[in-house]
């Protein structure tokens, strides 16, 4: 009999192969006084060299492979293996401590792995994995341990793993690698977004997989529905030879999506945007359609830095992106920073909820020092293309008043240095706390544009920490009381001719979209390998049905309800 089991679908796709079950090299690595602390630093030294020049041909390797884009994760693996401040530091603990380097080289970068490791941001701490990886190359050096190479397999497998590295993912060639399968990772880590682009299947988060299988086991994987299963008789071996050629279909179709614009069945239009972390992310924006950027996330400049970024440092940033939309709308979010995202080189207050404190928005306009680079940075940007200012975190009307009247207060300095800017360039805020959605009529007097930012507006109205495994089932996004939230931002927008964006990760679900766009919003922002699905979502849809399918899920008491009603409703699609 089949055991099949549920993980977190990384990577769209059926895969059918014998499985290769990768076992690591366990390093035991133990705390040892030396007398030669010169000798431990020549060590060091030495490993990041080697690692430096492996991080260099993983780099030219993928850029021939993928692109630009995502060989920009080796140039940041590299930044990390050569950060002044991280050897600094491995070095003063050898000179003190008078211990081996393995065991510094460990401890300073546990340090940094357990602050990214435990932010809320998915996107931050998901790059938590590359500290690991880039630490863990260097500590194999050191003592001379053997780095798994898996551009070797040279015959049709499914990759059974722990975890996968981005550098190990870079490795992989589709031709043989039919799928990977972890015991952990999640959706925005590297692992899963290089399986996206090499458009390998994966299922993450399995927890015991390489425990359950053996090697050379034959494995089913569906990277759409997030399992595997095993045990397979024949019938069940043909079913997923089928679903594979199905899958094949849809991704032909998807395709035919990429340059057609956003459009429901009786011919509404809307937008369908990306969210990115930094400009090494337009590329596959661009590839896969994107009608604008809804969320550029600017905190990467702050804390992938040992210092506040100068305004020159960000306006670069800033125009580089502009200028690669062409004209396409680029939504930039003023810094987002404190709660879990740290800075190394500046010390927040100790509060007892920092998710709830000095943070984003509330940090900027207390230090306007800092405020006053950025925005000056971004109107700088504007005059390269269309783009829009966006604070976080907004609470009161007064603090969007006073964050948009630093604004003309930047732009009368620009004026006075004869510095081009876009007169008209949009002010905008995001929707995450329960009284910005509650009072949207009266902020849209003042603001631009909103942008519902879901993920945070969720956990703040159910009071759930949405990281809490004991209250994950508290995150619901389709929650009739969510449902109002964001009717009430959308109805109170466009009572004064405002548009409004979603860029919370339910802009991408396939179960939200017909409500969301039976709620009428404007545009729909999502991470780029959504956008062609939703665009495909969309072209079925008419906006009067979906309106009447939204009017009867606020009518409900469950999310479960909603679901059942939105999936009848698909089901005539």
């Amino acid at each position: 009999m089949s055991k099949k089991i549920n993980g977190i679908g990384a990577s769209e796709g059926i895969a059918l192969a014998k499985t290769l079950v990768l076992i690591e090299e366990e390093i035991k690595i133990s705390k040892q006084t030396i007398t030669d602390t010169n000798k431990e630093i020549l060590k060091l030294e030495k490993a990041i060299e080697e690692s430096i020049g492996e991080l260099e041909s993983l780099r030219e390797n993928t850029l021939k492979k993928l692109g630009e884009e995502k060989s920009a994760i080796f140039e940041a693996h590299k930044d990390i293996a050569n950060d002044p401040q991280i050897k600094a530091e491995i070095e003063e603990m050898i000179n003190g401590e008078k211990i081996n380097a393995e065991f510094a080289t460990q401890a300073i970068t546990n340090n940094y792995f357990e602050m990214f490791s435990q932010m809320d941001d998915h996107y931050f701490k998901e790059r938590s994995a590359d500290i690991k990886d880039v630490a863990s190359r260097i500590i194999k050096h050191i003592v001379g341990a053997k780095i798994i190479d898996l551009s070797t397999i040279k015959d049709e497998v499914i990759i059974v793993a722990e975890d996968l590295t981005p550098s190990q993912t870079a490795q992989l060639d589709k031709k043989f690698v039919k799928g990977f399968a972890t015991n952990i990772g999640g959706r925005t880590s590297h692992a899963a977004i290089m399986a996206r682009s090499l458009e390998i299947p994966a299922v993450l988060g399995l927890k015991t997989i390489t425990k359950d299988i053996k090697d050379g086991e034959l494995l089913a994987l569906d990277g759409t529905e997030g399992t595997v299963e095993f045990n397979l008789n024949d019938s069940e071996i043909k079913e997923y030879n089928n679903k594979a050629v199905e899958f094949a279909k849809l991704i032909a179709e998807l395709k035919n999506f990429k340059d057609q614009p956003t459009k429901s069945k009786d011919g509404q239009s809307k937008l369908i945007e990306a969210n990115i972390g930094s400009p090494n992310d337009i590329d596959s924006v661009l590839d896969n359609g994107a009608e604008g950027v809804g969320l550029f996330r600017s905190e990467f400049l702050y804390m992938d830095n040992d210092h506040f970024p100068t305004e020159e440092e960000q306006f670069v940033s800033y125009k580089k992106v502009v200028e690669q939309m062409n004209g396409k709308i680029v939504v930039i979010r003023t810094l987002d920073i404190g709660g879990d995202k740290k800075l190394s080189y500046f010390e927040f207050p100790h509060e007892m909820n920092p998710f709830l404190g000095y943070r984003a928005i509330r940090f900027t306009l207390n230090r306007k020092d800092i405020f006053r680079d950025q925005i000056r940075a971004l109107l700088r940007a504007s005059a390269f293309g269309k783009l829009g200012i966006m604070f976080p975190m907004i609470a009161t009307i007064d603090e969007f008043k006073k964050a948009k009247a630093f604004v003309e207060e930047c732009k009368a300095e620009l004026d006075k240095e004869n510095i081009k800017y876009d007169k008209g360039v949009q002010i905008g805020m995001m929707v995450e706390i329960p009284s910005a959605a509650v009072n949207a009529d009266k902020f849209a007097k003042y603001a631009d544009f909103f942008s519902i930012g879901t993920n945070d507006l969720i956990q703040y109205s159910m009071a759930a920490d949405r990281m809490s495994e004991n209250v994950t089932y508290l995150y619901q996004p389709t929650n009739p009381s969510i449902l109002r939230l964001i009717k009430m931002t959308i109805d109170g927008a466009h009572t004064q001719n405002r548009w409004v964006g979603m860029c919370g990760e339910m802009a991408g679900d396939a179960n939200a979209i017909p409500l969301l766009l039976g709620l009428g919003l404007d545009a729909f922002s999502m991470s780029a390998t959504s956008m062609l699905r939703a665009r495909s979502i969309i072209s079925k849809l008419d906006s009067k049905e979906t309106a009447n399918l939204a009017e009867q899920a606020l009518q409900l008491e469950t999310e479960e309800q909603v679901l059942e009603l939105v999936s009848k409703f698909m089901d005539n699609k």
